[in-house]
C-alpha cells in the first residue's frame, strides 16, 4: 500500500507484486482539494493539509473496498519531498496504519515513485533517463534500477515547468492550475506566431539543467508591450508559442541526456506531462533518435498512492529494510535518496 499527500492530492494505492519487475494495480483512490485552492491561484498549504486530514479515512476505506483486503502486507508512505503540513498528515497516517495491522512501514521518495509508476503500464524498467516535470519539479534523472540510488542528472535552476505554466496562465487571464488551461487554448493558436525563448540551450550553458524564468518574464513583457499599445493580446497565439518553448526545451535536453549516457529508453513522469505538445513532441524525437519513450496514462502521472506503492514494491523486491517508525519527514528531500530508512 502507498500514501501521498506531498501537496493537494490525497491518494491511496494498492499494488501486488507478481514478480520480475511486474506490478498488478489493485486499487487507486484519490481525493484532490484542487477546487479549494482555485481561487487563490495556487495552492495554499494550511488549506491542502485540512483537506488531507479530512480525506485521509475515506480514501483508506475506498481503496481498501477496492483491492477487497482487509490490511496490505506493507504500508508506503511519501515521506518528501512536498510541503510540510500535508506530509505530516500522510507520515502520521501511515505509522498508525503500520503499527495497527502490525505490518512493515517504508518512507518513500514521492520523486522516485513518479518514475516507478511506469512499470504498471510498460511492465519492468531498463536502465533510462527520466524526465520529471509537474508543478513543482523538473528534473533529469538517470534511473539503473528502481531498487538502487537514482541520480540527478540535472534541475531547474529557477521555476519548475509546471510552475511557470501556472504563472503564464494567470498572466492570461486563465484559471487554475494553469497546465491544462494553457494547453487548452494552445490547439487554437499558431506556435510559431510568438516565438518566445528557451532557456539555458546555449553552448555554455548547462547540457542537463533547465531555467523558465526567463521564459516567464518574456511571456510578461509581451503582454504588456500589448496592453500599453492598446491592442489586442493574441492568447492563443502567445499560450501556443509558450508551450513549444517549454516543449522544445524539455525534451531537446532528455532525448541528449539518454544519448549522452547511451541508453536507449525515456520515461517522462510527473503532473505536467499529461501535456498533449510535450507528449507528441517527445515522441516526435526519440523516433527520431530511435530512443523507446515510456510514458504512464494521465492519470498515473499526477499524485497518487500508487507510484508510492509502486516504489515500495520494488524497493523491497531488492531487499530494502523496513523504515523506523521515527523516520521524520523531510521536505527537501533529495531525488538520491529513494527511502528515507531512520
Amino acid at each position: 500500500m502507498g500514501i501521498e499527500s506531498s501537496c493537494d492530492e490525497t491518494g491511496v494505492g494498492i499494488v501486488r507484486w507478481v514478480g520480475d519487475g511486474t506490478l498488478e494495480l489493485m486499487a487507486d483512490a484519490v481525493a484532490s482539494s484542487v477546487d479549494e485552492h482555485a481561487r487563490f491561484g495556487g495552492v495554499v498549504p494550511e488549506i491542502a493539509s485540512r483537506a488531507h486530514l479530512e480525506a485521509m479515512v475515506p480514501t483508506m476505506r475506498r481503496a481498501l473496498d477496492e483491492a477487497g483486503i482487509e490490511k496490505p502486507d506493507a504500508v508506503c508512505v511519501t515521506i518528501g519531498p512536498g510541503l510540510a503540513g500535508a506530509l505530516l498528515v500522510g507520515v502520521a497516517a501511515a505509522k498508525a496504519y503500520a503499527a495497527a495491522w502490525n505490518v512493515p512501514f517504508f518512507a518513500i521518495n514521492h520523486l522516485a515513485g513518479h518514475v516507478a509508476v511506469d512499470t504498471l503500464e510498460h511492465g519492468p524498467m531498463p536502465p533510462c533517463v527520466a524526465l520529471l516535470v509537474s508543478g513543482g519539479h523538473t528534473h533529469l534523472l538517470h534511473v539503473e534500477h528502481l531498487g538502487k540510488p537514482i541520480v540527478e542528472l540535472g534541475t531547474t535552476v529557477d521555476d519548475a515547468a509546471g510552475e511557470a505554466f501556472d504563472k503564464v496562465a494567470r498572466l492570461l487571464g486563465l484559471g487554475y492550475p494553469g497546465g491544462p488551461e494553457v494547453d487548452r487554448l494552445a490547439r487554437q493558436g499558431d506556435p510559431t506566431a510568438v516565438v518566445f525563448p528557451r532557456g539555458m540551450t546555449g553552448p555554455r550553458d548547462a547540457r542537463h539543467d533547465f531555467s523558465f524564468s526567463g521564459l516567464k518574464t518574456a511571456v510578461a513583457r509581451f503582454v504588456e508591450a500589448k496592453e500599453r499599445a492598446g491592442e489586442p493580446v493574441p492568447v492563443a497565439d502567445v499560450a501556443a508559442g509558450f508551450q513549444e518553448a517549454v516543449a522544445d526545451v524539455l525534451t531537446m535536453k532528455a532525448v541528449r541526456a539518454a544519448q549522452d549516457l547511451g541508453v536507449d529508453t525515456l520515461v517522462l513522469g510527473g503532473g505536467a506531462t499529461a501535456n498533449s505538445r510535450l507528449r507528441a513532441l517527445a515522441e516526435e524525437r526519440c523516433t527520431a533518435a530511435g530512443i523507446t519513450l515510456r510514458v504512464p496514462r494521465p492519470k498515473l502521472c499526477t499524485d497518487n498512492g500508487v507510484m508510492i506503492a509502486s516504489l515500495g514494491a520494488h524497493l523491497i523486491a531488492a531487499g530494502a529494510q523496513p523504515s523506523s517508525l521515527g523516520a521524520a519527514t523531510d521536505p527537501g528531500l533529495s531525488v538520491s535518496v529513494s527511502q528515507v530508512v531512520a
